[in-house]
């Protein structure tokens, strides 16, 4: 009985962390490579430019710095849990082509 209710805990905890959010100006290469589309190089490239150049501001810039992340590929990246810019929040609503992303409700001061 105690294996059983260790085997569902160590489950849900595992299914739980497949779907943490990733921050990308904090993420290692191992945390970034466990976002579905981002592979070896592809992290070592982001860790690389992050590195040379500081934290990335929002998904624009991203996708401006790091060659081979166009506004497509950085949405899709957002939607399996990276996250991009202040607090670790997702950049959603600039999206990389500098325009609200669909949905996104944009608040005018």
């Amino acid at each position: 009985m105690i294996k059983k209710l260790l085997a569902a805990f160590t489950l849900a905890v595992s299914i739980g962390s497949a779907f943490a959010a990733v921050d990308i100006n904090n993420a290692n290469s191992d945390a970034l490579r466990g976002i579905k589309g981002i592979g070896p190089a592809k992290a070592k490239a982001i860790l690389d430019e992050r590195e040379a150049h500081g934290p990335f501001k929002d998904a624009a810039e991203l996708s401006k710095r790091v060659k081979g992340m166009g506004g497509k590929t950085v949405e899709r990246l957002q939607a399996e849990g990276l996250t991009i810019g202040p607090g670790g929040t997702p950049a959603a609503i600039a999206g990389a082509g500098g325009k609200p992303a669909a949905g996104a409700v944009v608040v005018k001061k």
